[in-house]
């Protein structure tokens, strides 16, 4: 998988001559509490890193392992959490295109190319930003970075744990799974859940009827 991800990369780089390229992926738009974590990376071009594929079609032990080979062969990378409070300001979309545009700032110098996953780029991304549509299944570099950002993510969830244990972050990391929104209803929301969502929307509504 790496090598075809790899040659993807090499190919964009020999048509845009673009000599350093980043990928940009975010995790956690789908989760009902804790921050959506955006991360980029640089690669050096042609590099084939074992084990780096989508980190959605990796198990958490070989995420964990890849994780390690990128951190160890990168050129450079970075990574940002947008909070539960600032996706319920700004919408999970807007939060996520706040996030990546913070992560693109944070690398310097600025790579010559960056492939942003997804349809839609950052309002203020700059000129030598690209959408890549599953780009994470596509380039190795935006693999690289839904790795980062999925590792860093469920590590920040799981520290939390031990502050909100009884709501499981350290397994379902703030998915909406059967026992979250079990927890959710019989605790009530945390400072973690982001109260725009529509679950954590309804369980205060219903808590607050419960009180008058």
């Amino acid at each position: 998988m790496s090598s075809r991800l790899s040659r993807f990369d090499r190919r964009l780089s020999r048509s845009t001559g673009a000599r350093r390229l980043a990928g940009v992926d975010e995790v956690g738009r789908g989760c009902l509490a804790g921050p959506v974590v955006v991360a980029a990376v640089i690669l050096p071009c042609g590099l084939e890193i074992p084990g780096v594929n989508d980190s959605k079609r990796l198990s958490a032990s070989a995420r964990a392992r890849a994780f390690v080979r990128i951190l160890q062969n990168c050129e450079q990378w970075s990574a940002t959490a947008v909070s539960a409070a600032e996706v319920d300001q700004h919408n999970v979309l807007m939060a996520s295109l706040l996030g990546m545009e913070r992560a693109i700032r944070r690398l310097d110098p600025a790579p010559d190319l960056i492939m942003i996953d997804g349809n839609r780029l950052p309002l203020n991304a700059p000129p030598s930003a690209i959408a890549l549509v599953k780009g994470d299944g596509r380039s190795l570099c935006v693999a690289a970075a839904s790795i980062v950002a999925k590792v860093l993510r469920d590590r920040i969830m799981r520290s939390w744990h031990r502050r909100y244990p009884a709501y499981g972050f350290d397994r379902h990391v703030g998915y909406p799974t059967p026992q979250h929104r079990r927890a959710l209803i019989a605790e009530g929301p945390c400072p973690l859940h982001r109260r725009s969502f529509a679950p954590v929307r309804a369980t205060l509504k219903e808590r607050l009827r419960g009180t008058s």
